[in-house]
Formats: C-alpha cells, structure tokens, sequence
C-alpha cells in the first residue's frame, strides 16, 4: 500500500507481485480517476495515466484528482499529480496524448494491463482489438445514464467485439453529454474496473478459456448481475493480426466532458 508508510498492507495479497505491476490507464476523467485510486490503495507499483483532454469546470465535481486550479490543464497531468500528492511513493507517468494506431501497441507491450477509462464507443473497440493482437489484458467499463458495465478481455478469451460484434453508427448512441452520466455511478464501474485488474494482477483470478463475465450495474435498483460472455465463432475480434486503424468518429466522442 502506498503512502508515508511503504510497509505492506497486511490484508493485501500478493503484494510484492503488485507493487512490480504496470496499469496503463486509458483516461483520466470519470472512471480513470477512482480506477486509479482502488489501484494505488492496493499497492500497484507503476500508473500510466494517457488522456489528451484538458481539465474542464464541468469535470470537477466527479472527479477527484482535479481541483480548481487544474482547469485547463492536460488530464494526465492533472491526474498524475493528484495521485503524486495522496501517494509519494507510488511511480506515475503522464502521457498528454491519445492512444491511438500509433502508439497502443507500444503502450500495451510496455504495461502489464490495461484499464479503458474512456467515452468514445469506436475507442473501445479499437483498444480491445490492440488487447487481443498484444495478449495484454483489457479491462472495460462503460457508463451511461443509470447504468454501468465491466468486462475484462483475457488472452483467449472472448474480447469486446464477441458482445457487441460491431460499434453502432455514431449518432446511435447519445455522448455523456447528452445523455447524461451519473458521478457516484461512474465510481463504483471505475472501482469494479480496479478490482477486476487487481484479481488478475495479483494471481487470484483464474481465466476460463473462451469465457469472461460482463458485470452490469444498475444504478436505480442498486443491483448488480453477472452474465456469461462466450468467445463467438468467427470473431474478427479475435482474429486481429495488426493494430487497427484508430476510428475517426472516436475523436468527436472523446469532445465529451469526462
């Protein structure tokens, strides 16, 4: 566990093999900021936090490494030194850019997992097909109104384009801004985003091959369900051999405020 004091949490597991691991955090806005803080409680040694955006009034509120005197200012930034202030010791690298074809590949090698902390639906899929061409897990996480999501995509098993085969038309889905996006709602999916990265980082979890678990979150019920994803025959997906071209509707989605 990071802080003044760098001794083990003697409730962690596994500490020393999370203290050598590498998250690469795509995002730094809603989800980005309380995935980031679930990993540096838990003791993870290195955080790359990437995000091109700047630091907008509307972000505050939601998101908590961002303070009035970072508006305007790069995300990462902002966010790196917020987590440099409630974690002196923990090993942070802010990237002031997009993710994108050139890039990503570089990016996920370099890292030991990914968290997708970001809008854009065409970004997901594009970061989901880098995870399967570099076999470096991807953790996703998607909020819109009332509800939330996360699904890790493991080496072999099914990625993003298993669930949804292809990213709808742009103007099918609403941005944050026009649909709305609540803050807590968008904490707790970031928070699930952390621990599903923790399980795997840390040793516990235990893949099924051709199996993963969509976590939905429902946030008028407070209720949350499992449903079992299958690796779908035939997935182009899957069958990724380069990096993808980066989708140019995901630079308009990316305009939300995060």
């Amino acid at each position: 566990m990071h802080g003044h004091d760098t001794d083990h949490h003697p409730r962690i597991p596994h500490a020393s093999r999370l203290e050598r691991a590498r998250v690469l955090l795509v995002g730094a806005g809603g989800l980005g900021c309380p995935a980031s803080l679930a990993l540096a409680q838990a003791g993870v040694g290195h955080l790359t936090l990437a995000d091109p955006d700047r630091v907008d009034m509307t972000n505050l509120p939601r998101q908590l490494w961002h303070r009035p005197a970072d508006v305007g200012r790069n995300k990462a930034e902002s966010a790196a030194a917020g987590l440099a202030r409630a974690f002196p010791a923990l090993s942070t690298e802010a990237l002031p850019e997009r993710v994108d074809a050139g890039n990503a590949e570089a990016l996920f090698r370099a890292h030991d997992a990914v968290i997708d902390a970001t809008d854009g639906v065409a970004t997901k899929f594009f970061l989901s097909d880098v995870a399967v061409l570099t076999g470096v897990p991807l953790v996703y996480g998607g909020v819109l109104r009332m509800q939330g999501q996360a699904m890790r995509v493991d080496p072999r098993g099914p990625c993003l384009r298993c669930l949804y085969e292809a990213p709808p038309p742009p103007d099918a889905v609403p941005t944050c801004a026009q649909a709305g996006v609540l803050g807590s709602l968008a904490g707790l999916v970031g928070a699930v985003q952390s621990l599903l990265a923790l399980e795997l980082l840390s040793g516990a979890a235990r893949p099924v091959p051709g199996e993963a678990t969509l976590h939905v979150l429902d946030g008028v019920s407070l209720l949350g369900r499992r449903v079992r994803v299958e690796r779908a025959p035939d997935c182009p997906g899957c069958r990724v051999t380069a990096v993808p071209e980066y989708p140019e509707a995901a630079q308009e989605a990316e305009s939300c405020p995060r």
